[in-house]
C-alpha cells in the first residue's frame, strides 16, 4: 500500500538540506545539495527541484504520494504564501520562494523560519516531543529562536515573531549586529559574541590562558569553554555574562507563553552541563517563580535534522 511522504528542505547559507520522511517520521533519505547565492540565490528553487525530482526517481516515489514541500529559510517569511522578505545570507529580497518552487515541482509547498522548522521538529520528534508550550533557541554563529504555543508554531503579524536574538539586551552602548540594530542578544550569546566578548576580557586579564588564541586570531567559543573548565578567570567571567544575559532573555520571552519546555541547540550548546547549568541558574533569577516551576530545560536531540524533520511536520500538519 502506498504510503504518504513528506519533504522537508532546510535552506542555510552553505548548503540546503533535503530529506524524503514518511508518516511516522522516519528519514527514507537525507542529503544536501550546495546553496548558490549567486545572482541573489535566483537559482535555489530550482536546484532543489532537480534534487528532489532526481531522487523521488532513484526510490521509485510516486508523485501522488508526496503530499508537499516544508521548507526554512534563515529569514522573514510571510507563512501564508511563502513569500520571503528578506534572507541576508542567502540573497533574497522580495523573494517568491514558495509560489516558485511549487510551480516547478508541481507539489504543494509551505514555508517558515528555519529556526521555527527547528523547533517544530524538536516538538514532533525531539526533546519538546508533545509539548503545547515550547521555546527553542538554537545558538550558532548567531541565535535563533522558534516558539510553539498551543500546539502551534508562533508567527506574528509579519513573521517576525520569537526572533529571540535579536531581543534588545544592551541598551546602550551594544555591539552592531547584523539586523542593524545594537546591543541584540545575537551579539551576547552566539558563538561569534562569545569569542567578541573573551577577547575584550583578556584585556583585564593578564594571566589569562587566552591570550595567545586572541593574539594568534584563532579563538573559537569552544576554547573559551575548555578554559573555563581549566579555571580561566577571564573565560568564567566571559561564561557569567553570556548565561546571565541568555537566562534574562528566555526568561522575559517565558512570560508570555509559560512553556513546559526551554530546548536548547546549536553548535554552543555541546558545552553540555558547563552551559546549562549557570544558564539554569539565571533563568530562575529572572523568572516569574511560579514560570521557572512550571518549565524544565532540555538538550535539542535532533541535531542537524531538526530541520527537515520539521519541514515534513509543517506539511503534515497543513495538509
Amino acid at each position: 500500500m502506498n504510503r504518504n511522504v513528506y519533504i522537508g528542505a532546510d535552506i542555510g547559507g552553505t548548503t540546503i538540506k533535503l530529506a524524503f520522511i514518511n508518516e511516522d517520521g522516519q528519514i527514507m533519505k537525507k542529503w544536501e545539495v550546495p546553496t548558490n547565492t549567486e545572482e541573489k540565490g535566483a537559482s535555489i528553487p530550482s536546484d532543489i527541484a532537480d534534487a528532489v525530482e532526481q531522487v523521488r526517481g532513484e526510490l521509485g516515489i510516486e508523485k501522488s504520494q508526496i503530499m508537499g514541500i516544508g521548507a526554512g529559510a534563515p529569514g522573514f517569511v510571510e507563512t501564508s504564501t511563502g513569500y520571503i522578505h528578506e534572507a541576508v545570507n542567502i540573497g533574497w529580497k522580495d523573494f517568491d520562494f514558495g509560489n516558485i518552487l511549487s510551480g516547478l515541482t508541481g507539489f504543494d509547498v509551505w514555508v517558515d523560519n528555519d529556526a521555527n522548522l527547528a523547533a517544530l521538529g524538536e516538538n514532533w520528534l525531539g526533546a519538546g516531543r508533545g509539548c503545547s508550550e515550547l521555546i527553542a533557541v538554537t545558538l550558532g554563529t548567531g541565535v535563533g529562536g522558534g516558539v510553539i504555543a498551543n500546539g502551534s508554531v508562533l508567527n506574528g503579524a509579519n513573521g517576525t515573531a520569537a526572533e529571540l536574538g535579536h531581543v534588545t539586551v544592551i541598551p546602550e552602548g551594544g555591539a552592531p549586529c547584523n539586523c542593524g540594530k545594537t546591543g541584540c542578544l545575537e551579539t551576547e550569546a552566539s558563538a561569534t559574541g562569545i569569542v567578541r566578548k573573551a577577547k575584550v576580557a583578556v584585556e583585564d586579564y593578564d594571566d589569562s590562558l587566552l591570550h595567545s588564541l586572541v593574539q594568534s586570531g584563532d579563538l573559537t567559543a569552544k576554547d573559551v569553554f575548555q578554559a573555563v573548565a581549566e579555571g580561566d578567570e577571564a573565560a568564567t567571567d566571559v561564561l557569567h555574562q553570556v548565561t546571565d544575559v541568555l537566562g534574562m532573555a528566555i526568561a522575559n520571552m517565558a512570560i508570555v507563553i509559560n512553556p513546559e519546555k526551554i530546548v536548547i541547540g546549536g553548535g554552543v550548546a555541546k558545552a553540555g552541563d558547563q552551559l546549562l547549568d549557570p544558564l539554569k541558574t539565571a533563568y530562575r533569577k529572572y523568572a516569574l517563580s511560579r514560570t521557572a516551576e512550571a518549565s524544565s530545560f532540555e538538550f535539542a536531540e535532533l541535531g542537524n535534522d531538526a530541520g527537515v524533520i520539521g519541514g515534513a511536520y509543517l506539511v503534515k500538519k497543513n495538509k
